[in-house]
């Protein structure tokens, strides 16, 4: 058996293994309660992520050559600093020359858009302030999405299931087939209401109730399976949609 038919072989039995799985569930409950996520930087921004699901984006990112990526919601600008690196690292290996990525949020706190327009990779970056499922900013990331070959989609922004599915409506269809629109925090449907502090959102609520929802209606998309059993602590479970056609 070559390399990649074990790595296959062993991501494909993780999901029968449930002391395994038992295991990844308490140690996503525990790192929750210690806010494990925020621990992290990358090229000098915090990115809040958990460090397997920037694999995972990493992989994606490698196999789609995205021309184009969406980013609702950017807190410190950590995963779009990591996605321009990502991109760049793309473009020096025979991707995209010209590819980009367009960040949007609601609020981007002033302190947070001088470190992210400081920072040498901001050349592949476009903000936009603003709701993302307003129908001027939908409108305008339409026109910036016109002739793009390769577009990944990443909602990280409000996790209440209305404004998930909202955002899921509007963004989720600029995915080009073969590409993802990845859901984050589907985890929160998971966790204990308590561990969503004071946010609006919670179990029943939550981004992974949007993605059920979408996906009874679009079947253009597929929740990838494989990647939940090959990562097992995710903030993102049943979280990455596949665009299959």
């Amino acid at each position: 058996m070559n390399f990649d038919a074990e790595v296959n072989a062993r991501i494909e039995a993780n999901g029968e293994d449930e002391p395994l799985k038992d295991a990844s569930r308490r140690f996503m409950l525990a790192s929750m309660k210690s806010k494990y996520s925020y621990n992290f930087s990358w090229l000098g921004r915090p990115i809040i992520q958990y460090p397997q699901d920037m694999v995972a984006m990493q992989e994606i990112i490698w196999r789609v050559r995205p021309d184009l990526i969406i980013e609702t919601g950017i807190a410190h600008g950590g995963s779009l600093i990591f996605y321009a690196s990502l991109l760049e690292l793309n473009a020096a290996c025979g991707g995209p020359a010209d590819a980009h990525i367009v960040g949007i949020d609601i609020e981007i706190r002033p302190h947070n858009r001088r470190e992210i327009e400081a920072h040498p990779l901001f050349r592949r970056i476009s903000l936009l302030e603003g709701s993302s499922i307003s129908r001027q900013m939908v409108e305008r990331v339409l026109q910036m999405a016109s002739g793009r070959r390769s577009i990944l989609v990443c909602l990280d922004s409000n996790h209440a299931h209305a404004h998930v599915l909202e955002e899921l409506e509007a963004y989720a269809r600029l995915s080009t087939p073969g590409s993802y629109c990845v859901v984050f925090d589907t985890i929160v449907e998971d966790i204990p209401k308590e561990l969503s502090a004071d946010r609006p959102w919670g179990p029943g609520d939550s981004p992974k109730s949007a993605v059920a929802e979408f996906l009874q209606k679009h079947p253009e998309f597929e929740h990838d399976r494989r990647i939940d059993q090959q990562l097992l602590i995710s903030v993102n479970p049943r979280g990455y949609l596949r665009r299959i056609r």
